[in-house]
């Protein structure tokens, strides 16, 4: 089974206590005062992009999926939560036998988003809704920052590939969700071993400057590296002199050497002076990756030097300066009274300033021109207008407790590619700037709210 579509298991550790205290306490009010049960709409999304950022990329749906999957009490969670006394017994109870039986939709991941983008709706009791909040915030809001610096890196590099390399700078578990997100975004490879493993991504990684300098020279560093590897593989060429280090790899690999890396110094510079070395030597096919603190403008300046690709670690892994995305989970409809056939109504936070919401359960859709090119973000409650009805950006993810919106990684991967060729040009421009495109609020007469 393809390693994205792997399903949670019973082994699989539990998600439960992945939240803040306040979702337990807010359950037991409400298992108290008899509205637990009330049907429920909550909704994810945030109210303006990072500073700057044209664009937002959701990432890290399939493993909110694995998360609710994996949303189940387990004695010893129990036992702890009552030895704290954070929840009375009653409420014990009633998460021993927790299974979120509800629906969910939400946009595909890798889908570009906008200000006010509906990006998951979850629908079921107010009970089994409101405590998946904070497992949900911390993965999307992670997840898809991650994806959004990655966009902007892909799109700056054009058809060169993008190695990810942060793992040694973050959380040893944020770095397997980053390069799950980076894959989605347009990364080729990742160093991380955990994230090849768990979700299949390609993984790449030669040497670092210790094992130059724990042989006695340069030469029988890359003499080792060539006798284990194969002349295709990449050698790190700035441990000392750079020059020297390329006439020594192509001595001793040959013109079939398949890549060196330079990461320290002025990359422009030496990449040219490294590629100009390599074609004298008759090595016009050997390749040239360059590492070393990148982001997206780093890369974006490099597009005229003959670099072949980059490894990026620190500035991806940190969401390049933005390392969250100021989602929100908030409830927006509610049932009228405890009757299980009452009616929903919108409800919304009306606090003055810029925490407002909108109430009711939302769609989202995006309006193209003629030439099929984006031109707003359309949210509306109630029936969604004939003209937009094949241009609805959700789909569905959970029906009835059941998983039902697994992909594979490749799929997202895809989708994020046709929905950021479907924006303006200006929207991979580097300079800060406003959404590139606005969003539109409909209401349920079909007019522009």
């Amino acid at each position: 089974m393809d390693a994205a579509l792997m399903p949670a298991t019973a082994s699989t550790a539990s998600t439960a206590l992945l939240t803040d205290r306040y979702e337990l306490t807010m359950l037991q009010a409400a298992l108290r005062s008899g509205a637990a049960q009330r049907r429920s709409v909550f909704e994810v999304f945030t109210r303006r992009l990072p500073d700057g950022r044209r664009y937002g990329v959701t990432a890290g749906t399939g493993r909110v999926l694995d998360a609710v999957e994996a949303f189940r009490f387990t004695t010893p969670q129990l036992d702890w939560l009552a030895d704290q006394h954070i929840v009375d017994d009653a409420t014990l109870a009633w998460l021993s036998d927790y299974r979120f039986g509800g629906d969910i939709r939400g946009y595909g991941e890798g889908e570009c988003y906008f200000p006010g983008s509906p990006l998951l709706v979850v629908e079921g009791s107010f009970a089994e809704a409101v405590i998946l909040e904070t497992v949900i915030l911390s993965i999307l809001n992670y997840d898809s920052a991650i994806a959004a610096a990655a966009s902007r890196m892909s799109a700056a590099a054009g058809t060169r590939p993008l190695i990810e390399m942060g793992a040694r700078r973050a959380h040893e578990q944020a770095a397997v969700s980053a390069s799950r997100a980076a894959y989605v975004a347009g990364f080729a490879a990742t160093s991380d071993l955990q994230a090849g493993f768990r979700y299949g991504i390609p993984t790449t990684g030669t040497s670092a400057h210790a094992f130059t300098l724990l042989h006695d020279s340069e030469r029988d560093a890359f003499t080792a590296q060539i006798e284990s590897m194969g002349r295709g593989t990449t050698l790190l060429i700035d441990t000392y002199d750079l020059a020297e280090a390329v006439r020594t790899a192509i001595e001793v690999a040959g013109t079939e050497l398949g890549a060196v890396r330079i990461d320290s110094g002025d990359l422009l510079m030496l990449a040219h002076r490294v590629r100009r070395q390599l074609d004298d030597l008759g090595a016009e096919k050997t390749r040239i990756t360059v590492t070393s603190d990148l982001d997206e403008y780093a890369i974006a300046a490099l597009g005229s030097a003959p670099v072949d690709g980059y490894g990026v670690g620190t500035s991806l892994v940190t969401g390049s300066g933005h390392p969250t995305c100021a989602m929100v989970y908030k409830l927006v409809a509610r049932a009228a009274s405890d009757d299980p056939d009452a009616p929903l109504v919108p409800v919304a936070k009306r606090s003055a300033g810029a925490k407002s919401s909108r109430g009711g359960r939302k769609w989202g859709a995006r309006r193209v021109d003629q030439d099929g090119i984006a031109e707003a973000e359309i949210v509306g409650t109630g029936p969604v207008p004939r003209d937009l009805a094949d241009r609805q950006l959700q789909v569905p993810l959970v029906r009835g407790g059941e998983i039902v919106g697994r992909e594979p990684l490749a799929a997202a991967r895809q989708r994020h590619l046709r929905s950021r060729e479907q924006l303006p040009m200006s929207a991979t421009q580097l300079s800060k700037g406003e959404p590139v495109i606005p969003t539109e609020y409909v209401t349920r007469s079909g007019h522009a709210g």
